[in-house]
């Protein structure tokens, strides 16, 4: 049995998901309402990105449901295989796991979630750091900008 619901998150965040009914429990399905298909990087990679982010900002939880790979294929409007290259690299993380005919499902330990935190900042800086140094922009300089512009940036 399938419900459309919506969760409100302590950041004023509305996330809508679709609640499963599984023997008297209640489970959340990954929604992927949010997700925006954007130029530049493959698709796949812009998947993984989804999931990462959802996972460090505590939206995406360990035991949560994906949906199968040709349901996320549709909605998408993509090639099914994009999103079979994109699950079975999250299964290669650790971060799903998947059982013959049955849902995958997220796996997220502590140590996990700390892990791609810390590979999401370093991809994130990294790319800050490459615009810059493409702009001619001094290590002095992009550090007083970011501290220029520290406090006016919304945490959203």
């Amino acid at each position: 049995m399938y419900s459309t619901v919506i969760l409100y998150y302590t950041a004023n965040t509305v996330l809508p998901g679709i609640w499963r009914s599984l023997g008297g429990e209640l489970r959340l399905m990954i929604s992927f309402d949010l997700f925006a298909i954007e130029d530049g990087s493959p698709i796949y990679v812009q998947i993984l990105r989804y999931f990462k982010r959802g996972i460090v900002s505590g939206v995406i939880l360990d035991g949560d449901e994906l949906p199968s790979r040709r349901v996320l294929s549709s909605l998408l409007g993509i090639n099914p295989n994009t999103v079979q290259k994109a699950y079975r690299m999250l299964e290669e993380a650790g971060l799903i796991e998947s059982r013959s005919g049955a849902k995958s499902v997220m796996a997220l330990g502590g140590a996990t979630i700390e892990l791609v935190r810390a590979e999401l900042l370093e991809s994130d800086i990294l790319s800050v750091i490459s615009s810059l140094k493409q702009a001619g922009v001094s290590k002095e300089e992009a550090l007083r900008l970011i501290d220029q512009n520290w406090e006016g940036v919304r945490n959203d």
